[in-house]
């Protein structure tokens, strides 16, 4: 089944999605189906036995399914060449290895990209539909991807913030947000260069090499499902991505700092945004529940940290909110015995945000603070703020589009009604 893709080149207006390309066959999700995609060494077996595969042979099953899913990037059964022709019908009879559909994709003058993933609803309510962001760089290429749909923090300065929660993802749809990436920027080995995609690669360097829960939601308010899909994201025998370019982060759910540590190993990174309560209250109101005192108790004692392992807070800079020098001194003085690193966020601004982005001249002035105390502090560079793509601005663009359309709709019928 051939895949539609709107795709719309440099455009901030969602209604401008309107030009159609075809990519090549991508199966999708058979809905009533069941997914062998986000299940673990242990699963996949169960499932593998109840499709008739004999115990005997279910560990080797187990790998051979492991290597053309997560090495080879398989999406048809057909296309496991060393599984006999009866087991490849049984699991096509049993399972769906599909992708989701992709709704729009768009691109930014900076080479950004930006996709909205739809998933079935598996009898479940509604289809759901969540942003996924690929930045491209010389030296690496982040995949950015969503842990829920909506989000319940409302932070004030994040657009997915008003964008009320409808679910988790599961496992299956977080991990599949990588695995369609990696199909549609040919970063499977052995694959075929879509058409309309990147090309084939030059060389044998990988185009996703950095992995980051920075999409929409709250990824530990979704623990168990991010878990499972980082842990076989990892996996040194599937897509092995190495646990220090995995970054998980979150607004400050305290409790589950300790657990991303211990159990996924993953690198760690802190919504800040503030240096008092007072403040981040406003900004973040998570920190009503778990304070500036609790977060950093939590982020000393990060299983793992040190110099080599450092904690990245996310700071965005609001003007005349948050970007004073004495903020900075605060910040350096807050951070005080943490190994961090400190990524200052211009603020990218979206319809109806009540903030401005700091003068350039402050965020240096304020980095220059941060570095003179021995601190890291990068100053972002904004990436795809044309097409919604920066950070704070992913929101399902579904959303937007029908009532753009229902906007333009009523105003036709207006008109209609006048003459």
């Amino acid at each position: 089944m051939a895949v539609s893709l709107d795709i719309a080149h440099n455009s901030a207006d969602p209604a401008a999605v309107s030009a159609v390309k075809s990519t090549p066959a991508i199966p999708r999700i058979v809905e009533d189906k069941p997914s062998l995609i986000g299940l673990n060494r242990e699963e996949l077996g169960k499932a593998l036995a109840t499709a008739g595969v004999p115990e005997r042979q279910i560990r080797m099953r187990v790998n051979q399914m492991w290597h053309w899913l997560y090495v080879r990037g398989v999406s048809d059964f057909s296309k496991m060449s060393n599984v006999s022709k009866d087991l490849r019908t049984k699991l096509e009879f049993a399972f769906t290895i599909g992708r989701p559909e992709i709704v729009t994709e768009q691109i930014s003058v900076d080479g950004t990209r930006k996709w909205l993933f739809r998933f079935p609803s598996r009898g479940a309510g509604k289809p759901v539909e969540v942003e996924t962001v690929y930045i491209p760089e010389e030296d690496r290429g982040t995949l950015c991807i969503s842990s829920q749909v909506g989000c319940t923090l409302t932070c004030t300065f994040c657009h997915t913030g008003t964008q009320m929660l409808v679910r988790n993802l599961t496992a299956e749809e977080v991990l599949a947000q990588l695995m369609l990436a990696k199909d549609l920027l040919n970063d499977f080995p052995d694959a075929d260069a879509p058409e309309g995609g990147l090309g084939a690669s030059t060389s044998n360097r990988r185009r996703i090499t950095n992995l980051v829960m920075m999409g929409m939601g709250e990824p530990l308010y979704n623990f168990e499902n991010v878990k499972k899909a980082l842990l076989i994201a990892s996996d040194g025998d599937g897509l092995s991505l190495s646990k220090r370019r995995i970054t998980l982060s979150t607004s400050g759910v305290t409790p589950g700092i300790a657990r991303t540590g211990d159990e996924i190993g993953c690198m760690l990174a802190i919504s800040l945004h503030a240096v008092t309560d007072e403040l981040r209250n406003t900004l973040v109101p998570i920190n009503k529940k778990y304070n500036l005192e609790t977060l950093l108790d939590a982020c000393r004692n990060y299983p793992g940290v040190s110099n080599a392992k450092r904690i990245t807070f996310e700071y965005v800079m609001l003007k005349d909110v948050n970007d004073s020098l004495q903020d900075a001194k605060k910040l350096v003085k807050l951070l005080a015995g943490i190994p961090a690193k400190i990524n200052l966020l211009p603020f990218n601004p979206w319809p109806g945000s009540p903030y401005e982005c700091s003068d350039w001249e402050q965020i240096e002035r304020f980095a220059d603070v941060v570095n003179a105390a021995g601190y890291a502090s990068p100053i972002r560079t904004p990436r795809g703020r044309d097409i919604f793509a920066a950070c704070g601005q992913l929101k399902s663009t579904s959303e937007r589009l029908r009532k753009t359309e229902r906007e333009a709709l009523e105003k036709a019928q207006a008109e209609g009604k006048a003459q």
